[in-house]
């Protein structure tokens, strides 16, 4: 790589999330914002009639929570997907140092990929929560179709996971916000060289071989 690509590296910053990714990101934000608000009433029922009625609710948290695939199943396939496609095999490649990371809270001396492996915990979460939370809600939804013991397993499931969704997204928000840079780049797309040689110090390297990042 010539001196001149580096330079471009640097005055452009490295692109982390192409429009697609970001657009995904926010759509499924979105989503997960509305099933959360909609989730209170449902769980605390006095909460009823304070905006809107029982029915209109329940209808607006159903509709979402079938909507939650649907942005990644689109970003994910045809050729706008490529890099969304390559990222999410990057999330499901884990190398024994990353386990070690893992073990040692971050303090390993990994040096990072594109996502550290709390990160890729955290996708891989959220990924499978999905799966589970529209497939016990559609039990719950349509319960006539399954037995008892079914439903029964299905409520509580739906319970814990939407606990743990709770959990999870409010603390992937404090993160964001006390991550500054990481932030921007989920608008912005981009993050600066500076950032990457600190967080993603693997991937810097990996994009300094490929040459001069292309446009958005």
């Amino acid at each position: 790589m010539t001196q001149t690509q580096v330079d471009a590296v640097g005055a452009l910053g490295l692109l982390r999330f192409d429009r697609v990714q970001r657009c995904a990101h926010w759509v499924n934000a979105a989503l997960f914002g509305v099933l959360m608000a909609t989730a209170i009433p449902l769980y605390f029922g006095s909460f009823f009639g304070v905006v809107l009625e029982r029915h209109v609710v329940a209808q607006v948290h159903l509709w979402s929570g079938l909507a939650l695939p649907v942005p990644l199943i689109v970003s994910l396939t045809g050729p706008w997907g490529r890099q969304m496609r390559r990222d999410l095999r990057r999330i499901n490649y884990w190398t024994r140092d990353e386990i070690l990371w893992m073990r040692s809270l971050g303090n390993s001396g990994l040096s990072v990929d594109k996502f550290n492996p709390g990160q890729k915990l955290n996708t891989i979460f959220v990924g499978g929560a999905i799966l589970v939370m529209v497939a016990t809600g559609s039990m719950l939804q349509w319960f006539r179709f399954f037995p008892v013991p079914w439903r029964t397993g299905a409520t509580f499931v739906h319970d814990v996971f939407a606990l743990a969704v709770f959990g999870v997204v409010l603390g992937h928000i404090v993160m964001a916000l006390t991550h500054r840079d990481s932030l921007r780049s989920i608008f912005g797309g981009r993050v600066s060289e500076r950032w990457a040689a600190v967080h993603a110090p693997g991937w810097l390297q990996e994009q300094r071989l490929k040459g001069p990042p292309g446009s958005d």
